[in-house]
């Protein structure tokens, strides 16, 4: 009997170290990615569940030329961008009673792809009278410290999602999306790369002024730059330059065929663009990034252009904000 007995209590430890064992072999298997949400587990009570690249596709799909374009008065777009602050800072509270004034909402999503979770702040939709100011996703698991900008969704075709794959390619990334197409307000008043006066310039100079640096994503037709699939350049700053040559290595080795602006002359160099110009005004890394309409167009070569901006942001995630 004291034989059985014995048996019985080695086999109940072996199997006690074999669960542990596979428990910790589960958690090295876990994509360093996630969070500790596992694509697939339920969320959090009071946390939406979304896929951000169809939640992404569903906002800027109605965005048309000529309409859902209202200029911000001075006083929305700088009380948006101190929210913004608000919320970076920890003070989601008062940000949200902030942004509800002005008619955004404050949520926290799930996006189940990649099991992390994003501060959600989003004008309003009303289809009736839509005002295109935008929506931003902030990583809520890690740090904030870089920013993947989209300036020109529905117009630029395919870079708002890019900005998604640019985002979940690397921790404490901010997406910032302007919210209509380009040509959407009279003049060039929807033109956010070219405007100070509207609430994603005002968001991007606040993340510039906390020493954040951006990536901003771009779109040119294939007749635009012949002979090549990617124009990178730093805008009219240089404080980028080391991680421009870097990005455009790794564009390089990811099998593109790149157009240096610090090395020759390029269309499209983006040292008009104003969110360029603050960020080298508070000499902040800036890139100014233009793709093809093959690369945008999804599949394996946005994959590829995504994991190359994520050699940059990579390292941004590891090193401090300097607020």
């Amino acid at each position: 009997m004291r034989a059985h007995r014995s048996r019985a209590i080695t086999i109940a430890t072996l199997l006690l170290v074999a669960a542990a064992l596979a428990g910790g072999l589960t958690a090295l298997l876990r994509p360093s990615g996630h969070s500790g949400h596992d694509a697939g587990r339920p969320a959090p009570t009071g946390v939406g569940q979304i896929d951000l690249a169809r939640e992404v596709a569903r906002y800027t799909g109605p965005f048309a030329p000529d309409r859902g374009y209202l200029p911000p008065g001075r006083s929305d777009r700088e009380a948006i961008a101190a929210a913004i602050g608000l919320l970076l800072d920890g003070h989601r509270k008062q940000a949200e009673e902030q942004l509800s004034q002005r008619d955004f909402t404050v949520r926290t999503v799930l996006d189940r792809p990649s099991g992390r979770r994003f501060t959600e702040v989003a004008d309003r939709t009303d289809a009736a009278a839509p005002r295109g100011w935008g929506r931003v996703y902030l990583d809520l698991d890690h740090r904030p410290s870089w920013s993947v900008q989209v300036p020109h969704p529905g117009f630029d075709l395919g870079t708002e999602q890019l900005g998604v794959r640019v985002l979940r390619g690397s921790r404490g990334g901010i997406l910032v999306i302007a919210g209509a197409h380009r040509k959407a307000g009279p003049g060039n008043s929807a033109d956010v790369a070219h405007r100070p006066d509207t609430v994603f310039h005002a968001i991007c100079a606040e993340l510039a002024r906390r020493g954040m640096p951006g990536v901003q994503l771009h779109g040119f037709a294939a007749s635009a730059v012949p002979g090549y699939d990617v124009v990178a350049s730093t805008g009219v700053g240089t404080a980028a330059r080391p991680e421009g040559r870097e990005l455009a290595d790794a564009l390089r080795d990811h099998g593109f065929r790149v157009c240096r602006a610090w090395v020759r002359s390029c269309p499209l160099e983006g040292r008009t663009n104003v969110q360029g110009q603050v960020a080298d005004a508070d000499h902040v890394p800036f890139l100014h990034v233009e793709f093809s309409p093959e690369v945008r167009a999804g599949g394996r070569p946005a994959e590829r252009a995504a994991a190359a901006i994520a050699v940059i942001t990579g390292r941004w995630a590891r090193e401090p904000v300097t607020d």
